[in-house]
């Protein structure tokens, strides 16, 4: 996967004059989506409604947020917003727009807004900072916080998912400094993806040691879903590197998609009545089934408009889920484990049809065009991109504030609109 060609190797600042500011603040960022401010806490089911905008995180997204802001200024001036795409912005603003019909208006005020500021921020610092600069402190974070989460499990109790845990599958599973296995999981395929799609070393073999450590501890987690995608992903990186050189290819590698996309269509409605049963069985895919049917109950009584941004986690009766749940543990949950559900049900088909246009077919247009001179970074953006969409199957990333997923998808897509000259390939 390494390419002399391509290396995400140390990059100096584009304009220190300009960036310095913005990259220590990214680094801030970056602390806040991979280490969090409890790293290592044993994990908690919340209930207030507070948990996931407390006063000191909005106090540090903000920290954050203005020093970005301002080199974002200082650097293109008024224009500096227009990074950020009008779809993406579409979504953020129907976000807003939901507050009006939200049970809970102050939480979805509080939720959109740390939303919004995340997306701000991770593209306005991309932009600022450059993208090779941007993936080598990203690269440089991700294998720290490996060294860090293999050192923990011999030295930390709570490292490893311990007895008393409320879902008692987990006993034993590795989480390492995160509150869950699936979220450590989650993080060890990024860090693989950014090892192997970059020259690190001769041949590669710094990021071959990596990628090696990381998956390592990526099956001491037990998430099956990032097990599941983590061949996935960089499978997509490869054929899309191979792909994307002419007309020809492309069109060749299109057409394999439609034929497998087709064939698992066919499979699917041969095997119809066992999907349909494990979906109607409650306790199906770990309990996700039974939060699903809730969602589907609620949205044929509100197909368009939704509950309102941010609705469905730490609300308690106020979920929309209350009166829909087969079980009282669903009003509990933090998230719905499907971002597209997840979407759905907080911001109706509006927001759905929004959401796909941002974060689907904005992107996939971007990658549909031919780039020879940058073929090798589009690569492990297109691995990025399809993982984030995979995952969120399962998992729910889309528009979560500190979500590691959902940065990543923002950093993707940030570099992937980015025409940062420091990733072109060399004469």
């Amino acid at each position: 996967m390494a390419n002399e060609s391509f290396a995400l190797g140390y990059a100096p600042p584009r304009d220190a004059s300009r960036s310095v500011i913005a990259e220590i603040a990214f680094v801030a960022l970056l602390l806040m989506m991979f280490v969090g401010m409890t790293p290592f806490a044993p994990p908690v089911l919340p209930v207030s409604a507070e948990a996931p905008g407390d006063s000191l995180r909005q106090i540090l997204y903000l920290s954050i947020f203005f020093p970005i802001l301002l080199a974002a200024a200082l650097q293109r001036g008024g224009s500096a917003l227009r990074v950020i795409p009008w779809t993406m912005a579409a979504m953020l603003t129907w976000c807003f727009f939901s507050i009006a019909w939200s049970a809970v208006p102050d939480v979805t005020l509080r939720r959109a807004a740390l939303a919004a500021i995340l997306v701000i921020s991770t593209m306005l610092g991309v932009d600022v900072i450059g993208s090779s600069r941007t993936f080598f402190l990203w690269r440089v974070s991700l294998a720290i916080i490996l060294a860090v989460n293999w050192l923990s499990i011999p030295l930390i109790p709570t490292a490893v998912h311990l007895p008393g845990e409320i879902d008692s599958s987990l006993i034993g599973d590795w989480r390492g400094l995160y509150a869950q296995k699936n979220t450590a999981g989650a993080v060890c395929v990024m860090t693989a993806l950014l090892f192997l799609f970059s020259r690190n070393g001769r041949s590669n073999w710094i990021g071959w040691l990596v990628a090696a450590a990381a998956t390592g501890f990526l099956v001491m987690t037990r998430s099956k879903t990032s097990l599941a995608l983590f061949p996935v992903a960089p499978l997509a990186g490869v054929l899309y590197r191979i792909s994307w050189r002419d007309n020809l290819s492309r069109a060749i590698f299109l057409c394999g998609a439609i034929l497998v996309l087709v064939l698992a269509a066919i499979i699917a409605i041969f095997n119809w009545d066992a999907i349909g049963q494990l979906l109607s069985d409650p306790a199906g895919l770990t309990g996700r089934a039974e939060i699903w049917q809730a969602i589907w109950a609620y949205m044929r009584d509100h197909p368009l408009l939704g509950a309102g941004f941010g609705t469905i986690a730490h609300t308690g009766a106020l979920s929309p889920l209350h009166n829909y749940a087969r079980a009282d543990w669903v009003e509990a949950i933090a998230d719905s484990h499907n971002g597209y559900l997840q979407v759905l049900i907080t911001t109706g088909g509006i927001g759905l049809a929004l959401a796909l246009l941002a974060m689907v077919a904005d992107p996939l247009l971007r990658f549909w065009r031919l780039d020879p001179t940058r073929a090798d970074f589009r690569a492990l953006l297109f691995a990025l991109f399809v993982f984030v969409l995979l995952h969120n199957f399962l998992e729910t990333d889309f528009l979560e504030s500190d979500n590691s997923v959902w940065f990543a998808f923002l950093v993707m897509l940030a570099s992937l609109r980015s025409r940062d000259d420091s990733l072109t390939l060399r004469p």
